[in-house]
């Protein structure tokens, strides 16, 4: 089973992902929607959201991120 789906805990805030669970733009962590609100805010999220698309169009659907 994938890590991301046997997660109890979100990486970032540590809390219980009972109630969800995404992962970020900048890397493989696992994080709430709460987390993913301040990353939206993010100055770089924009570079991010975008380098993954780029990559997903090439195929490559494992992409690490560009790192937080």
């Amino acid at each position: 089973m994938d890590k991301f789906f046997s997660k109890k805990y979100r990486d970032r805030c540590r809390k219980s992902l009972e109630s969800g669970r995404i992962m970020s733009m900048f890397n493989e962590d696992c994080i709430c929607l709460e987390c993913k609100d301040k990353e939206i805010k993010d100055p770089r999220y924009e570079e991010a959201r975008d380098a993954e698309a780029e990559e997903v169009k090439k195929g490559k659907y494992n992409f690490k991120g560009i790192g937080k």
